[in-house]
């Protein structure tokens, strides 16, 4: 059933913008494009500069420099309430007094929009919760409570939703389940979403584009498979899920490939998945595409191999183990070993050896940190 909610969502480009606090620069020369209709993300750790960012779009924070268009129109210099803009925060900041519909509708009162009830109950109903429109938000859970902040949000229409860490105060699995209910809303709607989280799942889940953030920039954007299957960086290998990174110097380098030597071992990458290709550079796998062997295996040139090792820790976490194996010149090496069987070996001190496909390794344009210099 098509909702009275289908919008046309606006794009929003950030021109060379950068914020500076007294003391620090939280943005620095940042350029981003949001296309109109699109889920994206912004994701980072604490102090990367991904809420600022979205205070800024909300006309909360004035750049210092650089400016902000929605929908091809420049807000820079704008008030917040005069932007086609709505927030939902991780606080659901609901009038404990009113019922949910006055909640959602309060708002359009103020502004004295006509029908206000009928426009907060359509809202209501495209959260799933019309049903509860005369209860007070006490009587509702916290999940309930968030989609009423949303319901609140879209019944503005806004042209950009700005979504703040929406979904931080709920346990495990009503997050999970907002999750899917947040994506569904948005492509029912089609307005232009921006959710700031600093959760790596959250992010790869919901957005149609995750851009990572780290001290003030934008490290690397794209396709959330994209961006873990071929990270560019340490940072993004790293805050994306886990990586065996690997430091050494080039020993060849032919049309196809890239090798370095570590710890006695060659440790090769397709070239085109490598961000380097001389000196000295880091070649990472992730631990799920890496599996181990009781014994040296045979393996045709198209496979790293590394070892033997010892396995010096095993933690099981339900779909997988992961394995730690501390390998002679390389260090401590993880791999996952999804549970569809028996595991090929379970007991903590026996020596394996290490194996992955060429084509699974990625290079990156940096070194890790205690690699560096």
């Amino acid at each position: 059933m098509a909702t009275p909610f289908v919008a046309r969502g606006a794009d929003l480009e950030l021109v060379g913008i950068r914020k500076e606090f007294p003391g620090f620069t939280a943005i620095e020369n940042l350029d981003l494009h949001i296309p109109a209709g699109e889920f994206f993300a912004l994701l980072g750790p604490s102090g990367c500069g991904k809420t600022t960012t979205l205070r800024l779009v909300a006309g909360l924070e004035e750049p210092t420099q650089g400016k902000i268009l929605i929908g091809g129109e420049d807000v820079t210099n704008t008030k917040p309430h005069e932007r086609p803009v709505n927030t939902v925060f991780q606080s659901y900041a609901l009038f404990p007094h009113m019922s949910i519909i006055e909640n959602v509708a309060f708002g359009l009162r103020q502004r004295k929009v006509d029908d206000p009830l009928a426009k907060a109950q359509d809202a209501l109903n495209l959260v799933q919760l019309g049903h509860l429109a005369q209860r007070k938000p006490q009587q509702l859970s916290g999940g309930q409570q968030q989609r009423v902040a949303l319901a609140r949000a879209l019944v503005n229409r806004p042209s950009l939703l700005l979504l703040d860490e929406p979904l931080g105060a709920l346990d495990l699995k009503l997050r999970r389940e907002m999750q899917v209910e947040l994506k569904a809303i948005q492509m029912e709607v089609g307005l232009t979403f921006l959710h700031v989280t600093h959760d790596q799942e959250e992010a790869m889940d919901m957005a149609d584009t995750v851009a990572v953030m780290n001290k003030g920039r934008i490290e690397q954007m794209g396709a959330p498979e994209a961006l873990y299957d071929r990270p560019k960086t340490v940072f993004v290998s790293t805050f994306l899920g886990q990586s065996n990174l690997f430091v050494g110097d080039v020993i060849d380098s032919n049309a196809n490939s890239v090798t370095i030597e570590v710890g006695g071992r060659r440790i090769a990458a397709t070239k085109n998945r490598a961000e380097k290709h001389d000196g000295r550079i880091c070649i990472g796998v992730r631990p799920e595409k890496a599996t181990f062997h009781e014994s040296e295996p045979k393996l045709s040139g198209d496979h790293n191999l590394i070892g033997p090792g010892e396995i010096i820790d095993i933690r099981f976490t339900g779909v997988s183990n992961q394995y730690l194996i501390e390998i002679p010149g390389l260090g401590p090496v993880t791999v996952f070993a999804q549970n569809v069987g028996k595991s090929p070996v379970v007991e903590l001190g026996a020596q394996v050896w290490v194996s992955w496909k060429v084509e699974h390794s990625y290079g990156l344009a940096d070194l890790p940190a205690q690699a560096e210099g």
